[in-house]
């Protein structure tokens, strides 16, 4: 009954935290719209995140002192993916940069199969193929050349691939807990944003800001919630459930930034363009299944 419990509560955490995630965009455009604008808003965010879960790391030192260097490297370039895809959605389309990090499923499979060397069952090929055709038909929507068409989209497809990299070693590498995990993700997401920031735009001055309270009390809140609390709450709730289920509830984030940014920022997607999205998610269910059937 108890494992019950768990499951279920554990079912809801990720089934929320992939609707949260859906509607991330909207204080990361609103830090832009504040005078963060370009990586500066990530940076703020992801070190308002570090500066919050830095009691726990140090609480957590022995175990962080302990973990395996790739195990902290991996974690860390997780943190940095995300950074990239955050900085995304200030620099393209909300729907097409979530779908364009929802190629991960296309880019894992890959890594697996030649570089890891595992098994690739042939439904997981499959999802590649589907994938790969959704990706060309989402791009070439417009009767333009089917690749991204912005920075930001740019930054979606390097986010998903990093991703996929990262994955694979914390799947191979990483035991860390929940929130020393979260603590070296945000880290890894600051570094990235930081750097990246001055090639996108000049170092805000607190002067310019259009309300400096307000935009770094809205970094914290987005740093509190979305980085700190929701990541180390979906790394508690996947380890109690299959993959297939937490990358099949995930999917709702999809969902979610699709209709918000067409409710709050009036981007609507053309025919062929839902028509590659659908064909990018049922790449991730091909590739999942397999997983579930075992």
């Amino acid at each position: 009954m108890e494992g019950d419990r768990q499951t279920a509560r554990a079912t809801a955490i990720v089934f929320a935290t992939g609707a949260f995630w859906g509607l991330y965009w909207l204080p990361v455009r609103a830090l832009d719209a504040l005078g963060l604008a370009g990586a500066w808003g990530t940076a703020a965010i992801t070190l308002a995140a570090g500066l919050l879960l830095a009691p726990l790391a140090i609480r957590r030192r022995r175990a962080l002192a302990a973990a395996h260097p790739l195990a902290l490297a991996s974690v860390a370039l997780g943190g940095a993916a995300f950074a990239l895809y955050s900085v995304g959605l200030v620099h393209g389309r909300v729907a097409i940069i979530i779908l364009l990090y929802f190629l991960t499923p296309v880019w894992s499979t890959l890594i697996g199969r030649y570089v890891m060397g595992w098994q690739t069952p042939r439904l997981r090929i499959v999802a590649i193929a589907v994938g790969l055709l959704g990706l060309v038909v989402m791009l070439s929507a417009r009767g333009e050349a089917p690749l991204p068409r912005s920075a930001g989209e740019w930054m979606a497809l390097l986010a998903g691939l990093l991703w996929s990299v990262a994955t694979t070693g914390i799947r191979t590498k990483s035991d860390l807990g929940p929130g020393e995990a979260a603590f070296v993700f945000a880290a890894g997401a600051a570094a990235a944003a930081l750097l990246l920031a001055p090639a996108l735009a000049p170092l805000p001055a607190a002067a310019g800001l259009e309300s400096p309270l307000r935009a770094f009390g809205l970094a914290a809140a987005t740093g509190g919630i979305w980085w700190a609390l929701s990541i180390a709450s979906l790394m508690w709730a996947t380890v109690r459930l299959e993959p297939a289920r937490v990358g099949i509830l995930l999917m709702v984030e999809v969902l979610v930034g699709a209709v918000s940014a067409a409710l709050f920022a009036g981007e609507h997607l053309a025919p062929l363009e839902i028509a590659g999205g659908a064909l990018v998610l049922l790449s991730g269910l091909l590739e999942v299944w397999p997983v579930r059937s075992a």
